[in-house]
């Protein structure tokens, strides 16, 4: 079977391409070094030829509001529009837990991207995950005040690259469910405490701090923000296992 994943090259998406590839599929990493650019639609047209599965794990190179809505809206459109032309059999896109439940820019264009996936007649699963493990030291210095890290004490489940990456290909890999899949890692805590036993485990002497006024990437959260409300899917690598993969890659 022949699948293309748009962000390929990635974090997600080289651990998803390799999972896939194992499993003896065709599988094109598609970024704009390889010539697919879903911004100007250059190579797509050619990558959707023959193509049975879409996965689009892309990520926009800004964060700012306007520069991110357009990054997805513009990339959808020609996704779905090349996908729908090679008579693609299934999308599969990585969003956000509780993106429709968030109000920031990049949650809103999730949503959009979300919206455009749902519009279309292409089949398709949206799995939407939590935090990535990869991501808590940026947490922890994006809410820095000194030598002190001020937190919310929302409550926070991280979940790993490697089981996103195992989620994602395993979704590929089924029927299109037409609805959201939501995985999230496998222990639950208040943000502040996560945050305080990883900087424990590096050696990070920063105090944390739990604040209720405190933000999450600039913008103000509740108690569940950040958690899945219903049924989702768990991966198997907590934080302790993480470090310790973490440790022995490097």
């Amino acid at each position: 079977m022949k699948i293309v994943v748009i962000g390929g090259t990635g974090l997600i998406g080289s651990k998803t391409v390799a999972i896939l590839r194992r499993s003896g599929h065709e599988v094109m990493a598609a970024s704009p070094k390889s010539g697919v650019n879903t911004i100007t639609g250059e190579g797509l047209k050619q990558a959707m030829s023959g193509t049975q599965v879409l996965l689009d794990l892309a990520n926009s190179p800004s964060f700012e509001d306007k520069a991110v809505l357009e990054f997805f809206e513009t990339s959808g459109r020609n996704l779905l529009a090349a996908a729908a032309a090679a008579n693609v059999r299934h999308h599969v896109a990585l969003s956000i837990v509780a993106t429709d439940r968030t109000d920031n820019g990049y949650f809103r264009a999730k949503v959009a991207q979300e919206n455009l996936i749902r519009s279309s007649r292409i089949p398709y699963t949206i799995v939407r995950a939590t935090q990535f493990l990869e991501f808590v030291r940026g947490i922890a210095d994006s809410s820095a005040d000194g030598n002190k890290v001020r937190l919310p004490p929302i409550l926070f489940q991280p979940i790993a690259a490697d089981d996103v990456a195992a989620n994602v290909a395993d979704v590929a890999l089924a029927e299109p469910r037409n609805g959201i899949v939501e995985i999230a890692g496998p222990e639950r805590a208040p943000l502040n405490e996560i945050i305080a036993r990883y900087l424990k485990a590096v050696g990070d002497p920063r105090e944390v701090v739990s604040d209720p006024e405190a933000t999450y990437w600039g913008g103000r959260v509740e108690e569940h923000s950040l958690v899945p409300l219903g049924e989702a899917r768990l991966g198997r690598i907590g934080l302790d296992e993480w470090l310790r993969r973490s440790e022995a890659a490097a």
